[in-house]
């Protein structure tokens, strides 16, 4: 292929990628109305969950600081938005084959002139672009109930953290579509089940190491682990970007470039699979 046929074909790839990102953000004007239920949802949960370590002295029953409460709220706090992001990428880019289905749409896009890597793109520009306008507007509330400072955060370093654990995140999503592709009656439902695990044993709410010693071991597969201990240090630590690259950042790596290839890879051959036995066609 000459340069010329290579830019164009990056251009048309580009362009279709883009054309993904816009048909969800119309998807999202349309249903408008589950849209808000949602985001009052998350930041009423986000409240709730917060709430909980401003009541810690009263539940315990044991006088603490203000600013052992503040340390409190903040554990919670970034656990709660950061989860919350990393939940949002998540369903984006593993309902979107639901999404398709919903739409009646399936097969046109599987039928389209354009590679999956191209359709999954779209989906996972358009999740990661939702999931920080979604996250920012939960913190924007939640700032008018908290009193909280991150003046001495690095917020350098924990935008690092984000980007590289968007990209693990974005592996697992992937294979988690794969889900709904090959089981249309249940596959929504069991992408929330590994999201539900995900959350269990990655350290959102509390410590891992409260957990059991075998969850513990699973704790250092999930990418949502690295994430959530290296933003706590980088905003409430001020931990540099050298120690979150050697403890945080590298595993995130890691897990990335074997996430991200290894769940295309599932995801074309289920897609095959589909195909020939007729899965793409079946509503439920």
């Amino acid at each position: 292929m000459t340069v010329a046929g290579l830019g164009r074909s990056l251009f048309r790839e580009t362009k279709a990628s883009y054309a993904f990102v816009e048909r969800n953000i119309n998807l999202v004007k349309r249903y408008w109305g589950w849209e808000v239920v949602f985001l009052i949802y998350s930041i009423v949960n986000a409240l709730s969950i917060t709430f909980i370590a401003k009541a810690s002295p009263e539940i315990t029953g044991v006088a603490i600081s203000p600013a052992e409460v503040n340390e409190f709220i903040l554990f919670l706090l970034v656990g709660t938005l950061v989860w919350n992001y990393l939940a949002v990428v998540f369903d984006a880019i593993s309902e979107t084959i639901t999404w398709e289905r919903w739409e009646g749409t399936i097969e046109y896009t599987f039928m389209a002139p354009i590679s999956r890597l191209t359709h999954l793109l779209g989906a996972t520009l358009f999740a990661i672009l939702y999931g920080v306008l979604h996250t920012a507007i939960i913190l924007g509330v939640v700032s008018f109930f908290f009193d909280v400072s991150l003046a001495q955060a690095n917020f350098f370093g924990a935008m690092a953290l984000l980007v590289v654990g968007s990209l693990s995140f974005v592996g697992m999503g992937i294979f988690a579509a794969v889900l709904p592709l090959l089981f249309p009656e249940r596959g929504a439902q069991m992408t929330n089940v590994i999201k539900a695990m995900i959350l269990l044993v990655s350290g959102v709410y509390f410590p891992i190491a409260v957990l059991p010693g075998w969850m513990q071991t699973i704790s250092q597969i999930s990418p949502a682990y690295y994430v959530l201990a290296g933003m706590r240090e980088a905003l409430l630590e001020n931990a540099s970007v050298l120690s979150l690259a050697q403890v945080y950042i590298l595993p995130l790596l890691i897990i990335g470039a074997i996430a991200v290839p290894f769940g295309l890879w599932v995801f074309v051959t289920a897609e095959q699979y589909a195909k020939r036995t007729g899965r793409l066609k079946r509503n439920g």
